[in-house]
Formats: structure tokens, sequence, C-alpha cells
């Protein structure tokens, strides 16, 4: 019988360190008694291959657990945002725990500010593997009270910047027949939202972004996929989390009855950057308790 070596890794330690090897045959008895460790293994690890991932919108909420997440498989994670304390906090806690970070403070609403970056980064590093735009404001309103500057600020720094971003870091993605992106979009670009038509104007233009791009790059071995949160406490939602009726009324419309965890979404992001979801792309992937079933 055919066998493959499985191996695991220590967390912060990417693959350099293997904690422990077994031979993978499925009719085979586990050992006894069963190494937590290994089990630990078969939970937790995802592959990442000596691989470099930027993620945008790095400095609090979605993306600093993204950027945590891959940075625990072992990633060396380019943390940005457009604070310099904000990013540069993330980076320095993933490398306090072991980690390899680097912060990179940008104004993703500026795309001359994205070419410098990328061009920096590509002489510093000789790809970028993974990148993960997750960077959005909100500037709500219903529509006939909403202002110029509130729509073209949400779509640039919510969709635009994902158009900037990826065509400048995914060539060397599509040379090397290697790539993962993965864009943070919204259930509010799925279903819509009152009051949120820049908003969800830009979360839906995301979704159609990754569908495409993922038939432009496909013949490369680069996949691009979607995650749509639902009501995930962060920053942004703390508004209407600590309160109760607020939340009560928005509970009513998940079936699951809570909100969702950063975490949540960081997990399922972390997998899409992996060796193993190799074979998925131009998909959405709703994270959401249930609300756009």
């Amino acid at each position: 019988m055919r066998t493959a070596s499985l191996g695991f890794t220590t967390p912060m330690r990417g693959n350099s360190r293997t904690a422990a090897s077994l031979p993978l045959d499925r009719n085979a008895p586990l050992p006894s008694p069963v190494d937590p460790l290994f089990l630990a293994g078969f939970r937790t690890m995802l592959t990442f291959n000596h691989r470099t991932a930027l993620v945008t919108g790095a400095g609090r909420g979605i993306g600093k657990a993204i950027a945590e997440v891959l940075a625990r498989h072992g990633v060396t994670v380019i943390c940005v945002s457009k604070s310099a304390d904000s990013c540069g906090a993330v980076a320095a806690a993933i490398t306090a725990a072991g980690g390899r970070a680097k912060a990179l403070a940008v104004d993703v609403a500026d795309g001359a500010a994205i070419a410098a970056a990328a061009d920096s980064l590509l002489k510093e590093f000789p790809a970028i593997d993974i990148l993960v735009n997750n960077a959005g404001i909100t500037r709500d309103g219903l529509l006939f009270r909403m202002s110029d500057a509130d729509w073209n600020d949400v779509i640039s720094t919510n969709l635009t910047s994902c158009f900037h971003w990826t065509k400048l870091l995914a060539r060397p993605m599509t040379r090397a027949r290697w790539g993962r992106i993965v864009n943070i979009t919204s259930v509010s670009g799925v279903m819509g939202n009152a009051g949120q038509a820049n908003y969800s104007a830009a979360k839906a233009g995301m979704i159609g972004l990754t569908k495409t791009l993922a038939r432009e790059f496909s013949a490369r071995s680069v996949t691009v996929n979607a995650v749509a949160p639902g009501f995930i406490k962060t920053d942004m939602t703390n508004e209407f989390v600590n309160n109760p009726e607020a939340s009560a009324r928005i509970l009513e419309a998940v079936p699951l009855k809570r909100f969702g965890e950063s975490a949540d979404v960081a997990n399922l992001a972390a997998y899409l950057c992996s060796e193993e979801a190799g074979y998925i792309t131009g998909q959405v992937f709703n994270v959401d308790g249930g609300m756009a079933m």
C-alpha cells in the first residue's frame, strides 16, 4: 500500500520545525496512546511552504485576526493599515510571539501610494504569495442623503484598492504559478442593505471582481475567493453590538442568534490561503450565522 508522510509543525515556526511525522495509512490503527500533538496537527495545522502574505486593514478587527492566524501558521505577514501605530502594534505583537511580520502604513484609497508600496515590497520580497484585501470603511446613509464624498470614499477604499493591490501584486504570483487572493466582502454585497448603497455596491463589486479574476488567473494556479462576513463583533460594529435593543433586532435575522467573532472569518480565510485550498476558486463563502441562506 502506498503511504505518504504527514508532517506537523510547531505553531509560529512554519514548516521548518517538524514536531511529529507519521505515515499516512487510513487503514492502519492510530498509535496507542494517541499522541496529542498528532491530533492537534490534524485539528489546527494548514500547509504553507515559506509563504509571504499581505493583509490590508490589518490594524484591527478581522484584518488583525487574519494576520495573526496566518502568522501562527508560519507565514510572513505584511500588516497594512492607514495608521502606522495600529499596523505597527499588530506586527510587533506577532514578532514578540515568535512570528514574522512587517508593518506598512498605506492609505489604500490612494492608488499612487499603493503603487509605491508594492514597488518597494517586490524589491524586498521575491513575491507576495498571498493577498488578503480586507480594508474597508463605512459612510452609511440613505441614498437621497448620501454625499458624493461619502460614495467616493467608500468605493475607493473598499473596491478600487482591491483593483490596485491585485493588479500590482498578482503578476509575480502568475509567473510563479502559485498564489492565493482572498477578498473580504460582506453579506451586504450579497443581499443589499438599506442605508448602505455605497458599501453594498463596493462589496458586491468585490464579488464580481473575485469571480472574474478567478477565471483570468486559474490557468496560472492562482486562486481567488471571497469571504462575506455578516454581523461580526469588531470596532466597526460596537455601536449596535453593545446596544441591547439594536442587538435584539439584528439577531432576529440571524438563525444562529449570536454575533460572529473575528476568528470565525480569519480561520476560513487562512484555509483559503493554504495549500489545502488549491482546488477552490471563484467562490463566495458567507460567514453570517445563516443570514443569507
